[in-house]
């Protein structure tokens, strides 16, 4: 079930959300009406880093054993011809 709550309970009702945020579920937070933010407990928020941190650590690793280097827009063109194919 998607939780969105105005962003006023987070102080108001601060353990109403938190009790949703420890259920696994994130809590989306508006602002008059408006998408303001995203309330994620510390593991949810940790597992979606830690690939991109595992990534990171890849890149740190593979720079360290090669003196090539891409530029941004090569970059760019990689990452524009991945997300064509999903």
């Amino acid at each position: 079930m998607i939780h969105i709550r105005p962003v006023s309970d987070l102080r108001n009702k601060f353990p109403e959300i938190e009790n949703l945020v420890k259920e696994g579920g994130p809590v989306y937070l508006t602002k008059n009406g408006h998408g303001s933010m995203v309330v994620l407990s510390i593991e949810q928020y940790g597992k979606l880093t830690e690939y991109v941190e595992t990534q990171l650590d890849e890149a740190d690793m593979v720079a360290e054993s090669t003196s090539q280097r891409l530029g941004h827009n090569e970059i760019f063109q990689k990452v524009r011809r991945k997300l064509d194919e999903l």
